[in-house]
């Protein structure tokens, strides 16, 4: 998740996507990411056993900004909100910024 491309990265896990988009974009958990407004998807990666998303979460938390920046452009270069294709509503402000 990020707030935009120059913006705040987050990297979490959860076993449910959908629920969890909703949570970041609704900002009803107080925390990090409604402080920093983490509302963009920008990156995904499907797991099917939780133990290994777990240690995949881990390993990107500890890596360099960059690394993050071209994980994420590898398929996605424009920043679009991943979210949208699970229906939700466009944020309404430039990825790019």
């Amino acid at each position: 998740m990020a707030s935009g491309r120059n913006g705040t990265l987050y990297a979490g896990v959860t076993s449910d996507l959908i629920a969890r988009i909703y949570l970041h974009r609704s900002g009803d958990i107080e925390g990090f990411t409604s402080r920093y407004d983490v509302k963009r998807l920008v990156w995904f990666e499907p797991h099917g056993v939780m133990e290994t998303a777990i240690i995949r979460e881990k390993r990107i938390k500890a890596w360099k900004r960059a690394w993050k920046i071209d994980l994420i452009e590898k398929d996605n270069l424009l920043w679009r909100d991943l979210a949208e294709d699970f229906g939700f509503d466009p944020l309404g402000d430039d990825p790019l910024k």
